[in-house]
């Protein structure tokens, strides 16, 4: 069963794929071509692959991810060594300050002065100091060597060394680091003691450092390893960034095309690559929009189609009746003017159906530049002559906007229309303009019963009525659903403000900065 999933998928792909290169294989190649053609595109998709910007990015990458290793190495180890120098020196120092006030003080076999005893000095010091790791203390007595701690010394600090005989002649205080014979760093201090003039031994204290070298070595081979695992993390997490990143981009172009997909455009596609999940998820979309746009096309074939059917009819039959009226007896005179009435109505209802139709395809409007305060103006005075109401002109403004004239004004109308069915004689019934810093606002204002909080947006849907049930107009119920459908043509909405018993103002909003001004056809 899973095998022949699988073949039912590669299926799927090799279809898929041949439908968006039909047009391309409709064409012919010569023999040989395909070969060439195959393999150039190889080399492209290599090409891209060593060349691409992808690449580029994470070669950057492992090169920067190499050299702030090295360098992170190298001053972690700097700033080791000169902290083991400093506390070197540190310990140094504190030695001979010892060694001082032992110089200082008292002896105590005999509980007297040292004075000019310096072997006792240097026994006693000797026996009460152990040295640090690393650290031998040496004595010198009248120019020779004459005991350290501990005992054995390393093969550079021999009594025949050059550093031993350096030490034994000293007059003066000696800080100094100085490199061995095998290259190990030994730190040391050196105190003469002197009397009457002359130097008669000399106090020495050294570390050779290896310890801490070796210690410092560690310690950046453990940093390196932590550092080399958290770089091989980097660039493995980079690897699976960048698959990931080429896997997801087709799913990013999927989500692109299906945003760009709307009702009025069905035409986009998705180029099938490679035969995997993607790319059967890929042949799929593309199938479902096929189908879509083969559903979306016949319905509104069948409604222009419907619509231009019904017409004709209608208009033969009024055609006919008109012409009977005349020789019809009296009493069947009001029959044949419902029949009429009712027509007319059928036939409004058509015209609308045909023209929400029409809404959602690309050439709806018809536009134009319009000078506000004119079409105001001229929308008011239309709509006074709709019905005898306390007509109102609240505000016109200055400007100019692109529109379509005539799609808008049907707007303004049925707003107008609207609001006299839902108006007792006498009753206000306003219109108005105005332009704020974003936008254009029409608006019509009545006086009438209001509408309630629930059926507020349900209005503006098909065949939509308020839930009072009461039938006010003689249209289906696309009145609204006109006016919406225009506005939003023109990449606006329509405001509503109502209460019931306190009238409604509807308000016609045109973005000022839509994608149709300064667009004029």
């Amino acid at each position: 069963m899973l095998e022949e999933q699988k073949i039912d998928s590669s299926q799927n792909i090799e279809v898929g794929r041949a439908k968006l290169n039909q047009t391309a294989n409709a064409s012919g190649t010569k023999e040989g071509e395909p070969n060439q053609v195959t393999n150039a595109k190889h080399f492209r998709r290599w090409g891209k692959f060593f060349f691409g910007a992808g690449t580029r990015v994470l070669i950057s990458h492992i090169v920067l991810v190499i050299f702030s290793t090295v360098i992170s190495l190298v001053v972690i180890r700097q700033l080791l060594l000169v902290y083991n120098e400093n506390e070197t020196q540190k310990s140094l120092i504190q030695e001979v300050e010892e060694f001082r006030r032992l110089v200082k003080g008292r002896d105590p076999k005999t509980g007297k002065p040292f004075g000019n005893n310096v072997a006792a000095i240097f026994d006693v010091f000797l026996s009460r100091n152990v040295p640090n790791e690393d650290e031998f203390l040496l004595t010198f007595l009248n120019g020779k060597f004459y005991k350290s701690s501990p005992a054995l010394l390393p093969a550079h600090l021999k009594p025949d060394a050059a550093l031993i005989d350096h030490w034994a002649k000293l007059n003066q205080p000696e800080w100094s680091r100085k490199l061995t014979l095998d290259g190990n760093p030994i730190f040391y201090l050196a105190e003469p003691i002197r009397t009457g003039g002359r130097n008669i031994g000399v106090f020495v204290v050294l570390n050779t450092d290896v310890h801490e070298h070796r210690e410092v070595a560690h310690t950046i081979g453990v940093v390196g390893v932590v550092e080399g695992i958290m770089a091989v993390i980097a660039l493995t997490s980079s690897f699976a960034w960048l698959a990931a990143g080429r896997t997801l981009a087709r799913l990013r172009l999927l989500t692109e095309t299906a945003r760009l997909i709307s009702d009025s455009d069905l035409t986009q596609r998705i180029s099938v690559q490679g035969k995997d999940e993607i790319t059967e998820l890929t042949v799929t979309f593309n199938e479902m929009l096929e189908r879509l746009q083969a559903a979306f096309t016949s319905q509104r074939n069948f409604i222009n189609d419907a619509g231009h059917e019904l017409q004709t009819p209608i208009t033969i039959v009024r055609g006919h009746l008109e012409l009977l009226n005349e020789e019809i007896p009296p009493e069947q005179y009001e029959v044949v003017e419902l029949v009429i009435d009712e027509l007319d109505r059928m036939s409004r209802f058509v015209s609308e159906l045909l023209l929400l139709a029409k809404a959602e395809q690309p050439d709806f409007l018809y536009l134009e530049t319009v000078e506000l305060s004119l079409l105001t103006e001229e929308l008011y005075v239309k709509a006074t002559a709709l019905a005898l109401r306390d007509w109102h002109l609240d505000a016109k403004a200055e400007g100019k906007i692109v529109v379509d004239r005539q799609r808008f004004a049907q707007a303004i109308f049925n707003l107008a229309q609207n609001a006299t069915q839902h108006t007792k004689e006498g009753g206000v019934i306003a219109l108005g303009s105005e332009l704020t810093d974003d936008s254009i606002r029409f608006w019509v204002r009545d006086t009438g019963e209001g509408i309630a909080l629930a059926d507020q947006e349900r209005i503006f849907q098909r065949f939509a009525r308020g839930c009072d049930g009461r039938r006010r107009s003689e249209g289906a119920g696309l009145g609204l659903a006109i006016v919406r459908a225009i506005a939003e043509a023109h990449s606006g909405t329509v405001e509503l403000i109502s209460q019931p018993g306190c009238g409604s103002t509807f308000t016609v909003v045109i973005p000022f900065k839509n994608p149709f001004q300064g667009m004029v056809s």
